[in-house]
């Protein structure tokens, strides 16, 4: 495959109910499949406002953490090979690759950059809707995401480092990503096990 002007070429990519299938054979919690189709709706939402290709953009979000479960330790090096053989573009395999920083694998495309900014956030806020009235994600605020980010005894296992990180490799500041995330996840609250506009 080849890069030029910073698109990738590539053939077709796994269709949604692939990567559906793939995820759901690895991950057998609940929560970390809701973390996935959360970020798959994020990243879909990003892909939107960016003109990216958005079925790329989801199906990366979507199985970002299809190992994580199965292989914790090895994470996400265990899945490559089997992104890999599936047929998944270089672009995606990569992208996942890169969202853990301990990898070593760099973020060079909007996509790697973007899914890495929205990874964590996107489970930071989905713990914020949870503290307010009627777990609706609607009323998350960015105020509030800042506020909570500080509490280090809230949401432990999040790391913030890599939200301050992701919203500066973007060049954007931390409320728009807030925005898109509650946007993205809102039609999506029943589902996830939020609560929503009424």
């Amino acid at each position: 495959m080849c890069r030029c002007a910073g698109a990738w070429d590539h053939g077709p990519v796994p269709t949604r109910e692939d990567a559906l299938q793939l995820l759901y054979q690895h991950t057998r919690t609940e929560s970390l499949r809701r973390h996935g189709l959360a970020l798959e709706a994020v990243m879909r939402a990003a892909a939107q406002q960016q003109g990216a290709e958005e079925e790329l953009w989801a199906v990366t979000g979507l199985l970002h953490d299809f190992d994580y479960e199965a292989h914790p330790d090895q994470h996400p090096f265990w899945g490559r090979p089997v992104l890999e053989a599936a047929g998944y573009p270089e672009e995606v395999v990569l992208a996942i690759q890169g969202h853990a920083n301990f990898s070593g694998v760099p973020r060079e495309t909007p996509l790697a950059r973007w899914l890495f900014a929205l990874d964590e956030l996107t489970g930071f806020v989905i713990a914020v809707a949870l503290v307010q009235p009627g777990h609706r994600v609607d009323l998350v605020q960015a105020r509030s995401v800042r506020k909570k980010l500080k509490d280090r005894s809230f949401a432990r296992s999040v790391l913030r480092e890599d939200i301050v990180q992701g919203a500066e490799e973007l060049g954007l500041e931390l409320e728009q990503l807030v925005e898109l995330v509650v946007g993205a996840l809102t039609p999506l609250a029943a589902s996830l096990g939020l609560g929503g506009p009424e």
